[in-house]
């Protein structure tokens, strides 16, 4: 009986490697970039798993593609929006993620853009950068301090508990909105308050976004609810970029409706809006969130893991439901 194979539409660190071909035949894509669709339907004929990273589109034609031989896609990431999750399920094909793995980095980088954008770090930097003149006074490039200001995290799920908890040892009162009510012993732990979305919008000082990309939060964050925000307020987003209304929030910027944003995605990624790129009051970062060895080595690994466990005939560690 032949090998499974396992196809990996992107080079992943040696660890992950070295668990896939004890698993089966691997093959592992030599192109540097981004697989064109064609490239990758040719790539998992007769897969049994492929393991994916978040920019490849997993749909139905990749999955026929792909044929009755596979079982599994293994992604490397812990959201899950580049996969037809219905798709999956009407095939018997079973999806996984790298949950847990990447909180405390994403959390990390959160902390990073909030304190960049509103002690204007990449303005300073571009400053330096550019050769200009300058020279330290008292008025000179003043931010805004964040001690006993709101943070309001949507989406208080593992990353924005975590980022939540940095906050506040930064001195920063936590307000949250979410489907649900987060655990008491959470609440009291942050002394945070549960707000509606719109009422934590308009209160808030900082907005962090902690939430999946799905048909509901697609835009979640429009022209109506940008113009709820202090024009003081800033937005973090290093969830998904299509949760923001990207060119809503390029008027609001521009138009001062609020006072900056920090964001590690963007709607059309890798893309970024050009009228992003031509103001001072946005932090701009390459979807840098999980980016540590550490981090991205355990993701992939993870990834490999379960794909490696579902070749083999044993459940998942990190099914997607």
């Amino acid at each position: 009986m032949p090998a499974p194979l396992i196809v990996v539409t992107r080079r992943l660190p040696q660890a992950a490697l070295d668990i896939l071909e004890q698993a089966g035949d691997l093959w592992v894509s030599a192109e540097e970039r981004q697989l064109e669709p064609v490239e990758l339907r040719d790539a998992v004929r007769g897969a049994t798993a492929i393991v994916t990273l978040l920019h490849d589109a997993v749909d139905g034609d990749l999955l026929d593609a792909a044929g009755h031989s596979l079982r599994c896609v293994a992604n490397v990431a812990v959201g899950y929006d580049n996969i037809d999750l219905g798709a999956a399920r009407e095939r018997g094909v079973v999806v996984t993620n790298t949950p847990g793995v990447l909180t405390e980095a994403t959390a990390d980088l959160t902390l990073a853009l909030l304190l960049g954008i509103t002690r204007r770090l990449g303005e300073g930097e571009r400053l330096i950068r550019s050769g200009a003149e300058w020279s330290w006074d008292l008025e000179f490039m003043l931010g805004s301090s964040i001690q006993g200001r709101t943070l309001g995290v949507v989406g208080l799920g593992a990353i924005g508990t975590a980022v939540a908890r940095r906050a506040r040892a930064f001195g920063m009162r936590i307000a949250y909105a979410g489907r649900h009510d987060a655990p008491a012993a959470l609440v009291a732990e942050l002394d945070a308050e549960r707000l509606e979305l719109d009422d934590l919008l308009a209160s808030a000082d900082v907005v962090s976004l902690h939430l999946p990309l799905t048909a509901e939060t697609r835009h979640l964050i429009d022209a109506r609810r940008l113009a709820l925000m202090k024009p003081t307020a800033v937005l973090v987003n290093a969830a998904r970029g299509p949760i923001v209304d990207e060119e809503a929030l390029v008027a609001a910027l521009s138009a001062k409706r609020i006072a900056g944003a920090g964001l590690d995605v963007f709607e059309h990624e890798p893309a970024v809006h050009p009228g992003l790129r031509a103001l001072e009051n946005v932090l701009l970062l390459p979807h840098l969130g999980s980016a540590t060895v550490e981090t991205r080595t355990a993701m992939a690994v993870l990834a490999a893991r379960n794909a490696a466990a579902v070749v083999g005939g044993e459940p998942p560690l990190t099914p997607v439901d």
